[in-house]
């Protein structure tokens, strides 16, 4: 399943495009991905200006000049592709085939742009992402968006908001960093590569790296500080590009090759000084990478 960076990477690519653009014409190839597409969705959608795009949690969010909100979600085959009218595509270094066939595109916006028109192509073989619309005025209150927390990019996430937004939690410390009602964005990846910079173990009590009244601690202070390093360099080297994922122009992200705990059981931790090796457990039903022996 594609996570934060891997998103944000998608987001950047498809925004030169797509922002200032119209939508000139939607195919719509089927009723359904995960979900069915909204009534009228092709319509809705037909002649419709670009203002911005933007990201939320693993969302991507296209925002109409009418109000509306195409909300997008990769799942986890899902992937974009930007073409020329004409049948060129984006130049991207491909490391990798990825799925082209007609039978797996199953959106098209074709777009006209300031440099000419484009077809963005949603491409999905496991058909396991969605695109569903937020009427004008009701983004913020829709069932997808509501509830998520606060945004890993930025400075925002800090020791002192960490430690208060897991100060009463009983459950382990790496399922409370996926719940995507305190953290948004978060998947299994950056998780365990973040706790292992920390040197915290995944199965220790979320609400044990807080003080008093939810007060910062030093541990507190490096997970933030982990977590936020971790997605920035990930997006940089523009994502994990692990399985399915694909950058919108093809190009795969290198940040797999800087994994330190994730998959990497049975392999000598790369802590220098340290001399365990990592392990793997299962925390409700995934699996959880770390070391031993500096993680506490």
């Amino acid at each position: 399943m594609p996570e934060l960076p891997e998103v944000e990477t998608v987001k950047r690519g498809l925004q030169p495009v797509m922002e200032g653009a119209t939508i000139v014409a939607v195919d719509q190839k089927r009723a359904d991905l995960r979900f069915p597409f909204p009534e009228r969705f092709a319509e809705r959608l037909t002649g419709r200006h670009i203002d911005a795009l933007e990201r939320r949690a693993k969302y991507l969010i296209a925002h109409l000049d009418n109000g509306l909100s195409l909300i997008s979600h990769l799942g986890m085959s899902g992937s974009y592709r930007i073409e020329h009218e004409d049948g060129g595509e984006t130049p991207g270094v491909f490391h990798h085939d990825r799925s082209k066939s007609s039978a797996h595109d199953h959106v098209v916006l074709h777009l006209g742009t300031g440099s000419g028109k484009r077809r963005i192509v949603y491409n999905d073989p496991r058909r396991f992402g969605f695109m569903l619309l937020a009427e004008p005025g009701e983004l913020n209150t829709h069932p997808l968006i509501k509830d998520l927390g606060t945004d890993p990019t930025g400075n925002r996430l800090d020791g002192a908001l960490l430690a208060r937004l897991v100060a009463s939690k009983a459950a382990p410390l790496k399922a409370a960093l996926l719940d995507q009602k305190l953290i948004a964005g978060l998947g299994n990846i950056y998780v365990c590569e973040a706790l292992w910079r920390a040197e915290l173990l995944p199965s220790r009590m979320a609400g044990s790296i807080s003080g008093e009244n939810g007060t910062a601690t030093d541990m507190s202070k490096r997970l933030a500080l982990a977590i936020r390093s971790v997605i920035s360099e990930a997006i940089k080297a523009g994502g994990s590009s692990l399985k399915d994922y694909r950058q919108a122009d093809g190009a795969l992200g290198y940040f797999q090759h800087s994994f330190s705990v994730y998959d990497r059981e049975g392999k000598p931790c790369p802590r220098a000084g340290c001399h365990g090796t990592v392990s793997r457990i299962v925390q409700s039903g995934r699996s959880t990478f770390y070391c031993p022996v500096c993680q506490h």
